[in-house]
């Protein structure tokens, strides 16, 4: 991918707000569902996430600054070859003395570790004792055939499922389906969809998904959260407002006399869980005053400060 910065079109010393406000202006204008005629968007639009993905999240972009991991935030070292991941989970840590050593090994010695590595990967690929070192008759799968891809699905289609295109680094195509409902860091895997190389089983496509940040939208476990602006008048007179759900906008009361920070909750109107109820969805008001100088309100604001002071303060006071 593109420098995240460049993406973004933000210098590399600007402020979270900055990134924030040119995230959020991109999104807006790449947004699929903004450019259902140009097939492109998509691509931009995932371009755009990924790189808020980097640079938007304050620990990912000091990673960044300081060169320790890539635009795809990919480690710059790792211990295999760029695009391939190990078969066995843990594999890199054995070496290391990580967790992985023994998480991924059992925690035995070098003759564990050779079993491990000789029983057809472990895990997914299923455990073989060590007498027949993981050999078949279409041939034993190399660790290093196997090629890990990341791919970035808006929030919408982690909810209704999609097809995805998919481009290796061995050149080939490929159309991903992605189920609905599928979570961050769900992996999918395409058996014998990774490289190849004589005498060995090919290996296989390892496809981690993640969510792109939403514009609006907050994942938080199955419910989503929403800052829902208010003006001043709807806070203090009360009104009904149009809020977003994944399902199209709904109608929401706001009661008089609402500050920002009110919670309110839609049952059932999060994200769905397989085999049981959905999450649900939380608005929290945000009072919004209008941009620039109003005297009028200014006056007001003043009159009614001299006939009706209040300090919502005080508790911190004592």
């Amino acid at each position: 991918m593109r420098d995240p910065y460049e993406v973004l079109g933000v210098q590399r010393g600007a402020s979270a707000a900055a990134i924030k406000s040119a995230y959020r202006k991109l999104a807006k204008k790449h947004h699929p569902d903004n450019n259902r005629d140009d097939p492109k968007a998509a691509n931009r639009f995932s371009e755009v996430n990924s790189a808020n993905e980097i640079i938007g999240d304050e620990d990912k972009r000091k990673a960044f600054d300081r060169g320790e991991i890539d635009a795809d935030g990919k480690p710059k070292f790792q211990g295999f070859p760029s695009g391939r991941a190990p078969s066995q989970p843990g594999f890199e840590n054995a070496f290391r003395g990580g967790p992985g050593a023994q998480q991924g090994f059992g925690g035995g010695g070098f003759e564990d570790i050779l079993n491990s590595m000789f029983a057809g990967g472990g895990g997914p690929r299923g455990a073989r004792g060590p007498q027949n070192f993981g050999f078949e008759g279409g041939g034993m799968a190399a660790p290093d055939l196997d090629i890990a891809v990341t791919m970035a699905v808006t929030l919408e289609e982690s909810v209704q499922g999609t097809e995805k295109r998919v481009r290796l680094s061995t050149g080939k195509e490929l159309n991903v389906k992605i189920p609905a409902g599928v979570t961050a860091g769900q992996q999918i895997r395409l058996k014998g969809q990774g490289e190849t190389a004589p005498g060995h089983r090919p290996g296989d496509l390892m496809i981690t998904v993640s969510i792109a940040p939403h514009a609006f939208f907050k994942i938080d476990g199955s419910d989503l959260r929403v800052e829902l602006p208010v003006t001043l008048y709807e806070a203090v007179l009360g009104a009904k407002v149009r809020a977003p759900t994944l399902s199209g906008a709904v109608e929401l009361s706001i009661p008089k006399n609402t500050s920002s920070g009110r919670i309110f909750r839609l049952k059932g109107k999060g994200l769905p869980k397989p085999g049981g109820t959905p999450g649900d969805l939380y608005f929290t008001t945000r009072v919004m005053l209008p941009d620039g100088h109003d005297a009028e309100l200014e006056a007001l604001m003043q009159k009614w400060r001299d006939d009706r002071p209040y300090n919502p303060r005080s508790d911190l006071e004592r």
